[in-house]
């Protein structure tokens, strides 16, 4: 009977982001991670998501804030950080420290935790090594910690001013459709 019980336990996903998790500029139902949700109801799996993106957030501020949120249950952990990295001067080599001490610490607290991580491209005004080395970020990380991973989150919505908010970055509600779908190819693979 227990053994039933744990096996119907509703698992959670801790999406773990910036921004682009958080759903700036809409409704939090149109977030990527609100879009995952409905997937997972449709597909009547029993699983949980958390949405803890947070506008503006880097590396840096990601490796305090999920000193808040480790403690809760996480059975897969969904990292998306490292874009803000970059625009604010924080150079590749810490953001992958930063990136791979969040990875760390899920694993530590969560031996059994499943992971994807989400990779970004760096915008086209950037140009130079910074943006091959960045790009190598996300690459690294996943090979080196055996994650899940989606190459480039905003995989055909990014530079399509139909899909994104007025200012370009941001998707709007039919570019999280497709930023949803990008994850849940992926995801759905490890759940």
């Amino acid at each position: 009977m227990d053994e039933d019980k744990a096996e119907q336990r509703i698992k959670q996903i801790l999406c773990f982001g910036n921004s682009l998790t958080a759903g700036y500029g809409l409704p939090s139902q149109q977030s990527f991670p609100s879009l995952i949700q409905q997937k997972i109801n449709a597909n009547k799996l029993p699983y949980k998501v958390i949405n803890a993106g947070l506008s503006g957030e880097t590396s840096v501020g990601g490796k305090s804030r999920i000193l808040n949120l480790i403690d809760q249950q996480i059975d897969v952990f969904v990292l998306e950080l490292g874009i803000n990295d970059i625009l604010r001067g924080i150079t590749v080599a810490d953001t992958l420290n930063n990136l791979q001490f969040i990875i760390d610490l899920v694993k530590l607290k969560h031996p059994n935790v499943k992971m994807l991580l989400l990779g970004m491209e760096l915008p086209s005004f950037l140009t130079g090594h910074i943006l091959k080395d960045f790009r190598m970020v996300f690459r690294q990380l996943a090979d080196k910690n055996n994650m899940a991973f989606v190459p480039f989150l905003l995989n055909g919505v990014a530079g399509n001013r139909l899909l994104n908010l007025p200012d370009g970055v941001h998707p709007n509600a039919k570019g999280y459709e497709i930023v949803a779908g990008n994850v849940w190819d992926v995801l759905k693979k490890i759940l």
